[in-house]
């Protein structure tokens, strides 16, 4: 990659640095993402050119769409797990589809009450008649990865970190059942009184951005730039993003 200001005049190219077995990628289409900037998102295609899915068209390779992000655009994370699946319709299971078009949208959802969602727009269908099209698909906001647990329960514990804020903001997703709590613990990995585990209630529902409290004390303000740890106890719930704000 390499960089420019006026498209005349770049930067010396530089190797962008995979740290995973090597697959076909093409079309990366790699943006930063509108809710987080600082976080470059790609869905390149994946394509796995010995694989035929639909007999009688003679040439082979099929292909999907994996999930790839950076910090820096040099060294890029991407999962191996598809992000989005051919399906069930046969004319995506055929060479040369499944590429995401640049960037996401900010929708409106269908559901009347229902938030924003995102959506991205895949081509279906070329080389396979006349059916060649983009179709939508939506995407939660801040959808892309999630931590994950059963009702039986797990739990992350973050590296050290520092923040910058009086809130602290959650993107979550629960069964009825499910429920999340957070621990706020010091660099020595105890906890912090007045933000311990007990001193947070259990969260339940689905929201794009939860305040979290403590005893009812949303303030997170006095631990803000010392360096702390975020323990997650959840139970059947996804957690999708942490925001501090002011």
């Amino acid at each position: 990659m390499a960089f420019s200001e006026d498209f005349l005049d770049w930067t010396k190219p530089e190797w962008v640095d995979y740290p995973d077995e090597i697959e076909h990628l093409y079309t990366n289409q790699i943006a930063p993402y509108g809710r987080a900037p600082h976080i470059l998102l790609g869905f390149p295609k994946r394509f796995m050119p010995s694989r035929k899915a639909v007999e009688e068209i003679k040439k082979a390779g099929v292909s999907d769409i994996v999930l790839m992000t950076s910090r820096d655009g040099r060294r890029f994370r991407r999962w191996r797990e598809a992000f989005l699946r051919p399906g069930l319709q046969r004319e995506r299971w055929v060479h040369r589809n499944n590429m995401v078009a640049w960037g996401l949208v900010a929708t409106k959802p269908s559901t009347p009450g229902a938030i924003d969602e995102l959506s991205l727009y895949s081509m279906e269908g070329s080389g396979h008649g006349d059916l060649c099209r983009m179709r939508r698909f939506t995407v939660r906001l801040d959808g892309f990865v999630s931590i994950q647990a059963p009702l039986a329960g797990g739990e992350l514990l973050t590296k050290l970190l520092a923040f910058d804020g009086r809130r602290m903001v959650i993107n979550f997703s629960t069964s009825a059942a499910g429920s999340i709590r957070v621990e706020i613990q010091d660099a020595q990995g105890q906890p912090i009184p007045g933000y311990t585990l007990a001193d947070c209630p259990e969260i339940y529902g689905d929201r794009i951005e939860q305040v979290l409290a403590w005893k009812e004390d949303q303030d997170v303000g006095q631990l803000a730039g010392k360096p702390v740890r975020l323990r997650f106890v959840l139970k059947d719930a996804d957690l999708y993003a942490v925001q501090f704000a002011q």
